[in-house]
């Protein structure tokens, strides 16, 4: 199934559970769209389709400037996966189809 459209996800960080909405858009092996929650709205870069697995990559500035790198999957109405948090090692993040 395809990761077009918007999510409501939930990333576990050092600081805790943190929610977003995430858009994606598909287009052949290329995969674009934005992150938004608390520290604002982020475009995504690097984006990328394998067959149904998902990467890409959110630069965010606050509360300090780091690169998170998300590889992901889509089964029907749920996305899953995992986010790479510059130093802060490795985690995971769930959503639902909005």
């Amino acid at each position: 199934m395809s990761a077009d459209g918007t999510w409501n996800v939930a990333m576990n960080t050092p600081m805790g559970t943190q929610n977003g909405v995430l858009t994606l858009a598909v287009d052949g092996d290329s995969l674009s769209g934005n992150m938004s929650g608390p520290q604002g709205k982020i475009e995504l870069t690097d984006g990328k389709v394998e067959g149904d697995s998902y990467s890409w990559n959110a630069a965010m500035t606050t509360p300090m400037p780091m690169t998170l790198e998300f590889s992901a999957k889509v089964e029907g109405d749920n996305i899953s996966g995992d986010v790479k948090l510059g130093a802060f090692g490795t985690s995971t993040f769930t959503g639902t189809r909005a």
